[in-house]
């Protein structure tokens, strides 16, 4: 289940930049990155085929590779489980952030995302900031925002109806709340009339 459940950005890189690390940390996380490639490559596993078993971007591996960033704990956790090694055989865990990057922050963050539908803008800077380094927020953002959009073009045309517009909000908010618990839940969601505007790709 945690190989399923991570966070792995909140902004551009949520991975620690190496700007202001002393030269031992550097070192150190260009070590990390080497020994990540060395263990993948040994074990015939392309950087998309780690990225994808430790649901994570594909260029979050790069960068880790690369020397780029230092990894987040949890992400780091699911990548040395994807390589059936121990975390603190490719780190020093003191040098790594403090854990937030937890399954239960995940869960949060995918609450909110469906939650912040009633708005709009939450969910879409939700969607927009961790798409990239996140499979469930990108999957779930694209389903979330296909529903806005289409509810916004079928309430448009419908403004000049009196009572019309409060049904189709009242809907919208139902259908939000509605799938929210079923997150909450753990439960799969549906979006009915949302049409493909966004695709998981």
């Amino acid at each position: 289940m945690p190989l399923n459940c991570r966070i792995n950005a909140a902004s551009h890189s949520r991975d620690k930049d190496l700007i202001g690390l002393n030269l031992h940390e550097r070192t150190t996380t260009m070590q990390t990155g080497q020994k990540i490639k060395e263990i993948r490559t040994r074990l015939g596993m392309t950087q998309q085929e780690l990225a994808l078993k430790a649901k994570v971007n594909l260029r979050t591996i790069q960068r880790i590779e690369n020397g780029e960033v230092i990894p987040r704990s949890y992400t780091l956790k699911i990548i040395a489980s994807v390589l059936n090694i121990e975390a603190a055989e490719l780190f020093d865990l003191n040098l790594l952030e403090s854990e937030q990057e937890t399954p239960k922050r995940h869960k949060a963050m995918l609450i909110w995302l469906h939650l912040g539908a009633i708005f709009f803008l939450p969910s879409f800077l939700i969607w927009f900031f961790e798409k990239e380094h996140d499979l469930d927020i990108k999957h779930h953002g694209a389903d979330v925002i296909n529903f806005q959009l289409s509810m916004l073009a079928i309430l448009l045309p419908c403004l000049f109806f009196p009572g019309l517009p409060q049904l189709i909000a009242l809907f919208t908010i139902i259908v939000i709340l509605i799938n929210t618990i079923r997150v909450i839940t753990g439960k799969s969601y549906h979006y009915p009339l949302a049409a493909r505007i966004l695709g998981h790709k």
